[in-house]
């Protein structure tokens, strides 16, 4: 059903009103705009399924926006990051409580990140119509074909769900997903501040003052980029933006030799801005400039612990049957190896559970790995 006037979306939401759960999707557009265009919105439970038009004329969607703060039911979605940070955009807050299939997926063993196409074949048989991922859902009229699409997308999800939460709960899982969902759940994940935008950026070995610049020129691309609603690399370009700070130019003829720069952009007010930037930078006490990440020291005498910290997280991770990536990655295992009290997730809730208090246990050497072609565990 496709619900494009408001008296059809207060009946829809009323018959949805009181639902254990809801599965939802959002299309949306973001190819040219910071902010995302939402386009579509599917909700689905039981026999009920629609497909929300919010770009339809006079629909008010204050009836959805009520029925999804409902906190007795949940919310089910797929890789809910961006469905989520749209629903804050426009409601204010985040339509708890949620539930990421994905998420559950790869704490049910069935892969890194699964997409929603493959969890739907690999769970219930089904070949999606990727024909319609790609199109553009701001234009109008929506044909029939995405529409069915759209509305596969809940009602498969719905089957995805029950299957994923039988197989939490014939694991004893679902306390570690509920962490995870708590997580989700927090506002801070989906808003941009500008003062730590320049955290975003790559920059080789760099100095409090190249970071003090960097973060001053930053914050004036993301406010640019927010104020006209573009995306941060048409304002400027991540590169011409580390160049600048590296390379400090004090005039209009200096900025004009960034590469990547336009010279009517470097004489107009944008370069003024950045020029302006630069020296607020700069007049800035060093004392407020941003800390330099200081250089690791090479892992000459860690490697061995952290090779055997890597076996270990395989066999923990097939032994729970849980893809390593979700428990840690390399730099995780790092500072296992090297530091006093290391700050990660993998010393974590849930992952300290089936990981970590092994992986301290390793490294204090109370614990070794032995083994004829396969890797065991033993006390010593």
């Amino acid at each position: 059903m496709l619900i494009q006037d408001t008296e059809s979306l207060v009946k829809f939401c009323a018959a949805l009103k009181g639902a254990p759960y809801l599965a939802v999707d959002t299309e949306f557009m973001r190819e040219s705009t910071y902010r995302a265009e939402l386009c579509l919105v599917q909700v689905a439970y039981g026999e009920h399924a629609g497909a929300i038009d919010p770009l339809a004329k006079g629909i008010d969607l204050a009836p959805l926006h009520a029925l999804l703060a409902e906190p007795g039911t949940l919310k089910v979605l797929h890789s809910a990051g961006q469905d989520l940070e749209i629903f804050l955009q426009a409601t204010g807050s985040v339509p708890g409580p949620v539930f990421d299939t994905q998420i559950a997926a790869s704490v049910c063993g069935l892969g890194d990140q699964p997409g929603y196409a493959k969890l739907a074949t690999q769970l219930l048989g089904v070949q999606l119509d990727k024909a319609s991922q790609a199109v553009d859902w701001s234009i109008r009229p929506l044909s029939e074909r995405q529409v069915d699409y759209a509305l596969g997308d809940v009602t498969h999800l719905c089957r995805i769900y029950e299957l994923l939460v039988a197989d939490l709960e014939a694991k004893g899982r679902g306390g570690w997903v509920a962490q995870e969902m708590e997580a989700l759940m927090d506002p801070s994940r989906y808003r941009v501040d500008p003062r730590l935008a320049y955290r975003r950026l790559k920059i080789r070995r760099p100095s409090s003052r190249d970071l003090a610049v960097l973060r001053e020129l930053a914050g004036w691309r993301e406010e640019a980029a927010i104020a006209r609603n573009m995306p941060r690399g048409w304002v400027l370009r991540d590169d011409a933006l580390v160049e600048i700070a590296q390379h400090l130019p004090k005039n209009v003829e200096q900025l004009s030799r960034v590469r990547g720069l336009k010279p009517h952009v470097a004489k107009g007010a944008d370069g003024r801005a950045m020029l302006d930037a630069i020296q607020q930078a700069l007049g800035t006490s060093e004392d407020e400039w941003p800390e330099a990440p200081a250089a690791r020291a090479p892992l000459s005498g860690h490697e061995p612990l952290v090779a055997l910290l890597q076996a270990l997280l395989r066999l923990r991770c097939d032994a729970h049957g849980v893809s390593t990536s979700m428990i840690a990655n390399r730099s995780d295992l790092d500072k296992i190896a090297t530091e006093e009290e290391p700050d990660v997730p993998a010393l974590k809730g849930w992952r300290k559970t089936i990981f970590g208090d092994d992986a301290l246990e390793l490294r204090a050497g109370r614990i070794t790995l032995t083994g004829d072609g396969e890797f065991g565990v033993r006390s010593e």
